[in-house]
């Protein structure tokens, strides 16, 4: 059976705001409440009010680069967490880009697979509550031990892309956080790890925009995918898909400094398969494209809307009407 979530913050509601709402979701029918980070808002605080407000959530991170954080300090996090929680607390980690590893954080970006795996492996087992002493290939760690062991361990995922990515997050942790594919794409992710699937998570991140204006969501769509496709690490991922061509101007606008210009370039067709969008029944209909075998959760990042910035109490009725 697959779960549902909702990526907070939620467009047009503040964190201040979104009690109410956050308290509905089981009755809308979301299990989990997931956050990413990046330029925006951290990881962590939305879930940290979500689990006050509603404990029965799960709570998932979508994911946390593991290069701004020390791995003591994302497992001391994660524990505490644990706490707040009769749900599951599921911490997606990843690489991010330089981006925002970089240039908002001011540490280098190296040995991503390296640093991700090292991590991961770190995790398991302090969040077991073991103590830790270990030399890892990216870092070393020395009598770590969490003060109170969870009493549910918080499962580890790996946010992955290719295959090598894709491998760790099945051997090293306890599943993968996925996004920006075309339902279409999943099976190639997946096809080299299928053995590997019973009994690990498959998270499904989408973006959706439910609105039946489609000059709005497209042009939504392409501030969000001119900059965010053509980071190195999604760059790869869509040209080793096969979009490397079709890709080819926006990546040259982007690179020359235009991210106008590249969002402009991606052809529509692409932008309809990355950024769900139409009215809700349709959106539906594209969303359930992704319940393939293996998937356990589907997580929609709603975009804002036309309609929602006319009338933002209707967003209950929005994430109700989206969830199949």
């Amino acid at each position: 059976m697959t779960s549902w979530g909702v990526n907070l913050p939620l467009s047009g509601l503040p964190l201040t705001a979104a009690r109410e709402l956050i308290q509905a979701l089981p009755d809308l029918g979301y299990t989990d409440v997931w956050t990413g980070e990046g330029g925006g808002t951290d990881a962590f605080t939305p879930l940290t009010a979500a689990a006050a407000w509603q404990p029965r959530l799960s709570l998932g991170t979508g994911v946390v680069p593991v290069g701004t954080r020390g791995p003591g300090v994302l497992a001391q996090t994660v524990g505490a967490l644990a706490e707040l929680t009769s749900g599951e607390v599921l911490l997606g980690v990843g690489s991010s880009v330089p981006a925002h590893v970089t240039a908002l954080n001011g540490v280098p970006f190296g040995q991503p697979l390296a640093r991700v795996r090292d991590t991961v492996r770190f995790l398991r087992r302090a969040l077991a509550g073991e103590v830790v002493s270990a030399d890892y290939e990216t870092f070393s760690v020395q009598g770590f031990r969490l003060d109170a062991k969870p009493e549910q361990r918080p499962r580890v995922l790996v946010g992955a892309l290719r295959p090598k990515m894709v491998r760790v997050g099945y051997e090293d942790a306890d599943g993968v956080v996925l996004n920006l594919l075309a339902a279409a794409d999943l099976p190639r992710v997946l096809e080299p790890v299928q053995s590997l699937l019973p009994g690990r998570e498959t998270v499904v991140k989408l973006f959706v925009c439910p609105t039946g204006d489609a000059d709005h969501a497209r042009a939504a769509g392409r501030g969000f995918l001119g900059w965010i496709l053509n980071q190195t690490p999604y760059h790869a991922f869509h040209s080793w898909l096969g979009r490397g061509d079709e890709l080819a101007v926006s990546k040259r606008a982007a690179d020359a400094g235009d991210r106008i210009g590249a969002g402009a370039a991606i052809p529509d067709h692409i932008v309809d398969e990355l950024w769900i969008h139409g009215d809700p029944a349709r959106c539906v209909e594209r969303i359930t494209r992704y319940l393939q075998p293996g998937v356990t959760r589907i997580v929609l990042y709603v975009a804002g809307t036309p309609e929602l910035a006319r009338r933002p109490q209707n967003l209950p009725r929005v994430l109700a009407d989206l969830h199949p």
